[in-house]
């Protein structure tokens, strides 16, 4: 089969949407099938894989690096004439994404599209817009474009029903998740991170793993963390809390370790690489996680791979992977419930054991990448001809 992907976000950028484009590319070359990647042009960047075509893009700035696509290209459109594709698989329903409309509409070939992001929670994102306007503006847009695709994909079942408030009538909406590379979490060593940053073998660490922006949540976790710390602090003197990811909010949340004196606790690592984080997960203890803006939460199951009890927001994406009282704790975004949950994963060494052979277990089931790249296939073959 010949996959044609159009993404407005790729390599290098490091984001859940180039990881996973790249983790079901890989997989699908794997079985045999051919791959071509259409993404904007990333100035300095060169790709090493001969099937990504780049366009021309704008190099923006504004919180993050995100270069945005020029949906047009006299030399994209030469190529696109002449390759066989089966099937057009767009990430999102702008700038890409309608380049992957037209080209669908022309080849006369199924368009299926994954709805990756919960908008209201990004619009933040979009510079000179009110975030409410910008919110509904896509919104509506991405309910249209999904309602033109043949399917649509989405990262766990628990957005279909936000899906169907905001507009979607598609019939055709299947979960799929973002697999995880087992290989990539292979040799994974405790001891690297608790050496580089201090962490006794006998002391307890907590770990989040994220983009440090203000729709991951990420205060609210500090603030509940620092209350499950300074609570059981005469028990147990040694709690950590690792902080993993860069982001605008850095500087905000280094000035919150420094007003409190939370330095010997709470260490902010910045921006870790993919082939070093493997060491994160195998250092902690417990994961922690409080974004409300997941249709997956990709370091969620990854977590779980690497058998880390989980203690959440009870929110879209998340609660598709976790087993509440199974492998972890659900709880309300409510800073007194977690730190509570927290506090008792400290507490209770057993139960931890416990979480963490059922983390692994559900995660090593159902979100291997090779488990989900055949339930992906599934839903191209039922689409092309």
């Amino acid at each position: 089969m010949n996959i044609a992907i159009f993404t407005n976000n790729y390599l290098p950028n490091p984001y859940g949407v180039s990881m996973s484009i790249e983790t079901f590319r890989k997989e699908f070359e794997k079985r045999g099938h051919a791959v071509f990647i259409f993404a904007p042009r990333f100035p300095g960047y060169v790709d090493k894989n001969p099937n990504v075509f780049r366009y021309p893009a704008w190099d923006i700035k504004f919180k993050i690096r995100f270069p945005l696509a020029i949906p047009y290209s006299w030399r994209i459109g030469r190529k696109l004439k002449k390759l066989k594709i089966d099937i057009i698989h767009s990430q999102h329903p702008n700038l890409l994404g309608s380049a992957a409309a037209r080209w669908a509409k022309k080849k006369k070939i199924p368009l299926i599209f994954t709805w990756h992001t919960l908008y209201d929670q990004y619009a933040h994102f979009v510079p000179f817009l009110p975030p409410k306007l910008a919110a509904n503006y896509i919104i509506k847009k991405a309910a249209r474009y999904a309602n033109r695709a043949d399917a649509v994909v989405v990262p766990t079942d628990s957005i279909i029903p936000i899906l169907r408030k905001w507009g979607v009538t598609n019939k055709n909406i299947i979960p799929v998740a973002t697999g995880i590379v087992e290989k990539e979490f292979q040799g994974a060593d405790r001891n690297i991170i608790r050496k580089k940053y201090n962490i006794a073998d006998n002391e307890i660490l907590l770990l989040l793993v994220s983009r440090l922006t203000s729709e991951k949540n990420v205060e609210f976790v500090m603030r509940a963390c620092r209350d499950a710390i300074s609570r059981v602090s005469t028990e147990y003197k040694g709690i950590k809390f690792l902080i993993s990811g860069g982001g605008d909010l850095v500087p905000k949340l280094k000035e919150y370790v420094k007003k409190h004196n939370l330095q010997d606790k709470i260490i902010i690592t910045g921006i870790v690489e993919r082939k070093d984080l493997k060491n994160y997960y195998a250092a902690a203890d417990i994961f922690v996680y409080g974004s409300k803006s997941e249709t997956q939460g990709m370091v969620v199951s990854e977590a779980m791979y690497t058998g880390l009890p989980i203690v959440a927001v009870n929110a879209t994406g998340t609660r598709s992977l976790v087993l509440n009282k199974g492998n972890g704790f659900l709880v309300k975004e409510d800073g007194k419930e977690f730190s509570e949950a927290v506090e008792k994963l400290i507490n209770d060494k057993e139960l931890r054991n416990k979480f963490s052979e059922t983390s692994k277990r559900i995660a090593r089931t159902r979100f291997t990448s090779g488990v989900c790249a055949e339930k992906m296939l599934e839903v191209y073959k039922g689409y092309s001809k």
